[in-house]
């Protein structure tokens, strides 16, 4: 492999994080308190900050290039998701420094944990090659158990990881496999070289229909989208709040781009057949998700069904097989991750030592204590419930655009029936916080940093649904075009 094949520029955002994570492992190793004090949380949150430009700065290229023999690439479409993941990243060590810290659970390794896991799902989104995108998930998945079972004093938090790595080592087998008869069936794992056999000469192969079936299994499991939803409420519970913020934000934008990968780019000749399966879980999905969290009283777990929901929407958007549908898909996920960023800050905000704000009890009365913080929640759930002028209304709207304009009209009557459903819980949760009378009259205590940052996470929520067009869903419709 001569120097010209292996590209290293087009991998340098990767590089230069693996470079960091072995920095900031001997430092913690090796160095006194007050450089493991900066490695565990000012110095990660400059790389990712730097990584946010890196990767904003090369979304404006006007060309793709590959790395490593065509199996890495990097275009507008990795570029924009890799900068949302990092920022999602950074913004999730903020909101979780002071309830890490008071559970003792604040070390070198949750944060080096934390950066593997952006390092795998840079590299998912950015594979080329089917043997790199399981390598990506694989990096992704095992930090991320380890990280659910962060806390080894709980019971429920190791609990939860058994569940999350029986199950998710089922899908990752059930993902490979249908991986190899996807190379069986065309004699590559190459994804461009896939898709051009696919779409001139063995479109209709058994083999590859059937490779196809465990290929969506595995990447419906990795969305979290019924029937491969049980994981979701059980570690969305049990895990430390920070780790299901992790898998309810940049661990969903990852998903998002290894789907696109696979069945956007990939399978895109297939798509008669995988779109079926799409609309048959995201069908499911929408009701299993709206429907049980009405009777949740654990606000975890009702956050837990609302994204198996959000996730069918997330289907929709990619079934209809086009690229104003993957376009809106993606700007879906990316303000659905910021919307679940800002949602399980506020649980960590009203959290302290020994006391976890994760019922829906513990909201009551919350304008009574603090308006600012009752404000802040009331944006994130109002912006999840679909309600203008927020940015889950306009995400919600330019789905069931693309899923109309694909012609799926009853798909779009069912998707808004089962959004007015799913608004009752979120309202539910503002008269809580507005009409009922405080349980809990202590003091809301937080840092700076934080109260700041949920602030700009409001603020973002709304100017994104106010200039939905001009800004983000330009961007990622601009990337798809240019990537796809």
């Amino acid at each position: 492999m001569t120097l010209a094949q292996l590209n290293i520029n087009a991998a340098f955002p990767e590089i230069f994080l693996l470079i960091m994570i072995g920095t900031f492992m001997i430092i913690d190793l090796f160095g006194n308190e007050r450089g493991r004090a900066y490695v565990r949380y000012q110095l990660p949150i400059a790389a990712l900050l730097l990584l946010v430009w890196m990767c904003g700065s090369s979304l404006f290229s006007p060309l793709s290039q590959t790395a490593f023999s065509g199996m890495f690439v990097d275009d507008a479409l990795s570029s924009l998701l890799k900068a949302a993941i990092a920022a999602a990243v950074a913004a999730l060590i903020v909101y979780s420094r002071s309830y890490l810290e008071a559970r003792k659970l604040f070390t070198g390794e949750f944060v080096l944990l934390m950066l593997f896991a952006t390092l795998g799902m840079m590299i998912m989104v950015s594979a080329n090659h089917f043997v790199l995108l399981y390598l990506g998930l694989e990096i992704l998945a095992l930090s991320t158990y380890a990280m659910v079972a962060l806390n080894r004093d709980s019971a429920t938090s190791t609990e939860a990881a058994m569940k999350y790595f029986i199950l998710g080592a089922l899908a990752s087998g059930l993902l490979l496999y249908g991986m190899s008869m996807v190379y069986g069936g065309t004699g590559s794992l190459d994804v461009a070289v896939v898709a051009k056999t696919i779409e001139f000469s063995r479109a209709n192969d058994p083999l590859i229909t059937f490779g196809l079936v465990f290929v969506v299994a595995g990447l419906a499991f990795k969305l979290g989208v019924v029937p491969f939803h049980m994981w979701v409420p059980d570690v969305y519970q049990g895990a430390p709040t920070p780790m299901t913020m992790f898998i309810g934000s940049a661990s969903k934008i990852a998903a998002f781009g290894f789907t696109i990968r696979i069945l956007g780019d990939s399978l895109a000749g297939a798509a008669s057949d995988w779109q079926g399966m799409l609309v048959i879980l995201a069908v499911a999905s929408l009701a299993v998700g709206n429907i049980i969290a009405i009777a949740q009283t654990n606000l975890k777990r009702m956050l837990a069904y609302s994204t198996i929901s959000h996730m069918g929407f997330l289907l929709l958007g990619l079934l209809a097989g086009t690229n104003n549908g993957y376009a809106a898909s993606m700007f879906y996920i990316i303000s659905y991750a910021l919307m679940s960023l800002g949602a399980f800050g506020i649980i960590m905000l009203l959290s302290r030592e020994g006391f976890e704000a994760d019922e829906l009890d513990d909201l009551k009365g919350l304008n009574q204590r603090s308006p600012w913080v009752a404000f802040l929640m009331l944006v994130m759930m109002f912006s999840m419930a679909g309600i203008p002028p927020f940015v889950g209304f306009f995400a919600k709207l330019s789905v069931l655009e693309a899923v109309l304009q694909a012609d799926f009209t009853w798909l779009v009557v069912y998707a808004v029936l089962m959004s007015v459903i799913g608004a009752f819980y979120y309202l539910r949760v503002v008269k809580l916080m507005y009409m009922d009378t405080p349980k809990d009259n202590s003091p809301i205590t937080a840092g700076q940093a934080m109260r700041t940052l949920l602030g700009v996470n409001a603020f973002a929520v709304l100017l994104i649904g106010l200039l939905p067009g001009a800004g983000l869903m330009g961007l990622c419709l601009s990337a798809i075009q240019k990537s796809l």
